[in-house]
């Protein structure tokens, strides 16, 4: 069984050497492993929240699509697309809309500091909020359910969305998956390992601190300008230095070998001089950044050629996205007028079948239940520190009837346990 990830990049920059080591060059590598079906998508409706120059957001998307192919994202293993090449997003974002209670909506993070800023301002609270700021938790639902990802790696201040696209997903199922998990519950991926590279100053390298490297902007000039106001100490040529806490050795690490950084910091131990030491990080960067800059290069000259592979990533993602919102409209009671599932005996035929829950206790578990057509409990399962192994087990009693090494206990008959689950087969 593959395991999907899914990963979106919003489109109001370009990107950074930090952006580069600590989200790009993982999620490539990820993107490689066996068993991993991955997503990566240009979250251009999510630009548009905070972004209103057009020529910005186009500029952007254009630039950052080129700058993952260059990097070594592979468009035939993996599903690469523009967010707004999908239209069944917009359409699921509205369905989720409808049944999302606008006080989940009121503890967003980025809602609340919007407010708190007004009011700061002394403005009204709601002043400086569109629609989109306030429900583009929804959106972000939208992204990850649209595919029913099993993770979406993120940052710590990501999490809360990922909560929230979790809730949402229970309350959709419990409303209309009439005992079917129309939506997989998904999990925030942090990387408590993830690199974060530092800047020109010693802090986080971010764009909000002017004191970012370029990845591709501006050529190999650009890179030798920026190494060369890394801030290092006063310590003269032929002074030993002291490699540990330097902004520019954690760069370098971050490009070489053991071997290489055995060596680089022994030579700053000796003496080695910071100009020479910034010369050296160039030539490493350099070494592996200028081939992929060449790539860059080539792709933002022929945009014809990112456009195809967008299009043929979003023909990827429509093939999936497409049989799953005809389903979801179905649920939800928007049919033709032909389909036999609005029949009053249609209903009555799914009401008696049995059903698995799914839920999650106070203690943080994740558990299930079956429950007979008539509402009997005929199985109750242990807590799970994961609602997806919850789902797992509950997929393989439906596939393979009551398996000697299922963590449940029995709370009826064996018989009564095996006709209802026989019915999964059977349906």
């Amino acid at each position: 069984m593959s395991h999907r990830v899914l990963t979106g990049i919003t489109t109001t920059g370009t990107l950074h050497l930090g952006n580069y080591v600590g989200a790009i060059r993982p999620a490539i590598a990820a993107s490689r492993a066996p068993g991993v079906e991955s997503f990566f998508f240009m979250a251009d409706f999510h630009a548009l929240i905070k972004c209103d120059d057009p020529d910005r957001v186009a500029r952007s998307s254009r630039a950052i699509a080129a700058t993952w192919l260059a990097a070594g994202l592979d468009p035939e293993r993996v599903t690469f697309y523009r967010q707004s090449d999908i239209p069944e997003i917009p359409e699921l974002t509205w369905l989720l809309s409808c049944v999302t209670a606008k006080g989940l909506m009121n503890r967003a993070h980025a809602y609340k500091a919007a407010v708190d800023a007004a009011t700061a301002a002394g403005e009204e609270p709601d002043a400086n909020v569109t629609m989109g700021l306030f429900s583009y938790p929804v959106l972000m639902a939208a992204d990850i359910l649209m595919f029913n990802a099993h993770k979406v790696p993120v940052g710590k201040d990501q999490v809360q969305h990922i909560e929230m696209a979790r809730d949402v997903a229970q309350r959709f199922n419990h409303l209309f998956g009439r005992g079917q998990e129309l939506f997989t519950l998904p999990e925030a991926q942090v990387d408590a390992e993830m690199e974060l590279l530092p800047g020109l100053d010693g802090r986080k390298m971010s764009k909000s601190y002017d004191n970012v490297i370029p990845l591709f902007e501006g050529g190999s000039a650009a890179l030798q300008h920026a190494v060369a106001r890394i801030v290092t100490d006063s310590r003269l040529p032929g002074e030993p230095k002291d490699p540990e806490g330097q902004a520019l050795v954690t760069i370098y690490d971050a490009f070489a070998t053991p071997e290489q950084r055995a060596a680089f910091r022994a030579a700053l131990r000796q003496g080695l001089a910071w100009g020479e030491a910034k010369q050296q990080l160039v030539a490493l960067i350099e070494a592996q950044i200028g081939p992929m800059r060449e790539r860059y290069a080539e792709l933002m000259a022929h945009p014809e050629q990112l456009e195809a592979t967008l299009q043929a990533g979003a023909a990827k993602a429509r093939a999936i996205a497409v049989p799953l919102l005809k389903q979801l409209r179905a649920a939800v009671g928007l049919r033709p007028y032909t389909d036999t599932a609005t029949t009053a005996a249609a209903k009555a035929e799914k009401a008696a079948l049995p059903v698995f829950k799914q839920y999650r206790e106070a203690d943080g578990k994740f558990y299930f239940k079956l429950l007979s057509a008539g509402g009997e409990l005929l199985l109750q399962s242990q807590g799970f520190e994961q609602g997806r192994e919850a789902g797992q087990w509950v997929a393989r009693l439906k596939r393979e009837g009551l398996v000697a090494d299922a963590p449940v206990q029995r709370e009826a008959g064996d018989a009564d346990i095996a006709a209802a689950l026989a019915a999964f087969r059977e349906d």
